[in-house]
């Protein structure tokens, strides 16, 4: 019977020897301890690995064969509400049955109490499957846990101190609703004239007499926006003076706002409206809605003014996802090319001898492996980070130096997971995008018509780069990350150059060598951005007297103007740092696990000529460009 986890074996890697499960199994039952819960991390991963064989089989024999189905149908918007076809509908149905919507929330809750992995996981799977399937269903148990985190990091979730059983959390009876299928929750941030840049959001929350927040304004391209709990950014904070930092991002809080009510009747009194339901290029099967609230009733999650930071709490889960959603469309549509070109003749022979199309599937299974050694090792750290936090506020060793341990190794697990979440985002997105364009054309003309599945593929993977952060905002916040790490750490940036200069030379094994050497590049390049950076910096303050120079240069400064060269290769920076990541990680699987390095060397021989290339890019070009904007704008 066919099954997406078990004919997969780069995955199943991951669950036999690439993750190391025993810290993540020991933070996840021990925060959330229960009678039947798990007494090693071999019980656990075996439990994990027979949820992971059971999605890998729905995902295969109960969603895929119908995705083109799906596309067709889309979703029915009747009265002001829509609602799935009857054969998506039974699928959810399945998963229901199956009690997925509840696979990562606690036992105390009703749920099964595995790690947020296993739900990325699922993304995979199902993203493999079928794009509009994957989207709604992360709208469940995802917005669920999204709860419980809000609910734990404001402290209002309560635990037993002597059994560590969580006694009551803040939004236990919604939790409850998601995990039987009964209800589903989305984010609501885009407004018709804010889209990526939030500190122009124009929704309102504020306060009645009676001290209860209500909500007003409009939402749209609301994913699952159809569900009955929304987490709703929205402006609380008015700025006193111009610069006031309440007048962006700081004057923004999160709420939680239920969109209806159910009667005694069975019927349903909405309080957020829905205007209408996008008719997208894809994902046909997902409800993308715009929605209107008028005085919505709602809860406010932590302080007022923290709705950016809570924002980011989310969006770096929901980036992950995306990332593992995408390398679900590359694997479907490697797979749907590969067997193509395995059956279809041209000139004597299968296409899939033909050293072009035999270079393009070679290319696309090295990428898809390269892209899931970043996810997983992205996914890891994330949930670290968060389980860590957790066990640090809720159950802090007594012990100052343990203490202060468990903080450094939080930070460092933060540190891993915000340096490649970006890189991720980014580079799944557009990988899935090329591999599904690819796939295409394989197929030749018959890729163009529906009856393949190919073209499908192609415009679920157009809107990849677009939704959770867009591309450029991706390479944006790398940009940014990098330099700014190397200004806070100059010595230590020279550090890792003259490390990987002496790894490229001098390291034992030929492909550490090689991984070395792409290092060089990489800071090389970093390396010429921050010169080029701190000179125009430099010339920008050459007016003022000599004395403020210091300070000048030290603190004012201005992003949008100090980073421009920088900003106008910041993609190419991205890339450039994701071969690097990628090949960093698989190198440490081969030291690990030997047979490894034969996906190491193929990514790097994909590898160096693309960094060789961005290297060159990023150090020779973009000056006539800089000059042409700075006299459009002079």
């Amino acid at each position: 019977m066919a099954n997406f986890f078990n004919d997969n074996d780069d995955l199943k890697y991951y669950f036999d020897r690439g993750i190391e499960w025993e810290p993540l199994v020991e933070l996840t039952e021990r925060q959330y301890r229960t009678e039947d819960g798990f007494k090693n991390a071999s019980d656990a991963v075996s439990s994990y690995r027979q949820s992971a064989e059971m999605i890998g089989e729905l995902a295969a024999t109960e969603i895929a064969p119908h995705a083109a189905r799906i596309d067709r149908e889309g979703v029915l918007f009747e009265r002001g509400e829509p609602r799935l076809p009857d054969l998506q509908q039974s699928i959810f149905d399945q998963i229901k049955a199956l009690e997925l919507h509840g696979m990562c929330l606690p036992r105390e809750l009703g749920g099964q109490s595995c790690p947020m992995l296993m739900a990325h996981v699922c993304s995979e799977l199902f993203g493999r499957a079928d794009s509009a399937v994957m989207a709604h269903h992360g709208f469940h148990g995802g917005m669920a846990m999204a709860m419980l985190l809000y609910s734990l990091l404001e402290g209002s979730t309560e635990f037993d101190p002597k059994s560590a059983r969580m006694t009551h959390t803040r939004f236990e009876r919604e939790i409850g609703e998601i995990i039987r299928g009964e209800a589903w929750g989305c984010m609501d941030i885009t407004e018709p004239d804010a889209g990526s840049d939030m500190a122009a959001l124009r929704a309102v929350g504020e306060r009645d007499a009676k001290g209860q927040w209500l909500v007003s304004g409009s939402k749209i391209f609301v994913t699952s926006g159809h569900g009955k709990y929304h987490f709703v950014i929205a402006r609380t904070e008015r700025p006193a003076e111009p610069g006031d930092l309440k007048a962006g991002l700081g004057g923004l809080s999160m709420f939680m706002v239920p969109a209806y009510a159910d009667d005694a009747q069975g019927g349903r009194l909405r309080i957020v409206t829905i205007d209408r339901v996008e008719e997208k290029l894809g994902h046909h099967g997902s409800v993308t809605a715009s929605l209107n609230f008028e005085r919505a009733p709602a809860e406010l999650i932590g302080e007022r003014g923290d709705g950016f930071k809570l924002m980011l709490m989310l969006m770096n889960s929901a980036r992950i996802g995306v990332g593992f959603e995408s390398i679900g469309l590359c694997e479907a549509a490697h797979r749907l090319a590969r067997d193509y070109a395995a059956e279809r003749k041209s000139m004597g022979k299968t296409i899939d001898r033909h050293e072009i199309i035999a270079d393009y599937l070679d290319e696309m299974r090295t990428d898809i492996q390269g892209l899931r050694a970043m996810a997983m090792h992205g996914a890891y750290h994330e949930e670290m980070s968060q389980q860590l936090r957790i066990l640090l506020r809720y159950f802090p060793p007594r012990d100052e130096a343990e203490r202060k341990k468990l903080e450094r190794r939080q930070r460092r697990h933060t540190m891993y997971a915000r340096r490649v979440t970006p890189l991720l985002k980014y580079s799944a997105a557009e990988k899935a995008v090329q591999i599904a364009r690819r796939c295409l054309q394989i197929h030749g003309g018959n890729g163009y018509i529906t009856e393949y599945g190919a073209e499908k593929l192609l415009r679920d993977a157009l809107v990849m780069p677009i939704y959770e952060g867009t591309s450029q905002m991706q390479s944006l916040m790398a940009m940014k990350d990098t330099l700014g790490g190397i200004m806070k750490g100059p010595q230590s940036f020279l550090k890792r150059q003259a490390h990987a200069r002496w790894r490229g030379v001098s390291a034992s094994e030929p492909l550490e060598r090689r991984v070395g050497r792409l290092q060089t590049l990489s800071l090389g390049a970093q390396s010429h951005l921050m010169t080029r950076t701190a000179a125009d910096k430099l010339r920008s303050v050459q007016h003022l007297p000599f004395g403020q120079w210091p300070k000048a240069f030290s603190k004012s400064w201005d992003p949008k103007r100090d980073f421009a060269f920088a900003l106008l290769h910041a993609e190419r920076l991205t890339r450039l740092l994701s071969d690097e990541a990628i090949a960093v990680l698989l190198l440490d699987q081969t030291k690990r696990h030997p047979e490894r390095g034969e996906v190491l060397d193929r990514h790097l021989e994909r590898a160096e000529p693309r960094c060789r290339h961005l290297h060159d890019e990023i150090t020779t070009t973009g000056r006539r460009l800089l000059t042409t904007l700075a006299k459009e704008q002079g």
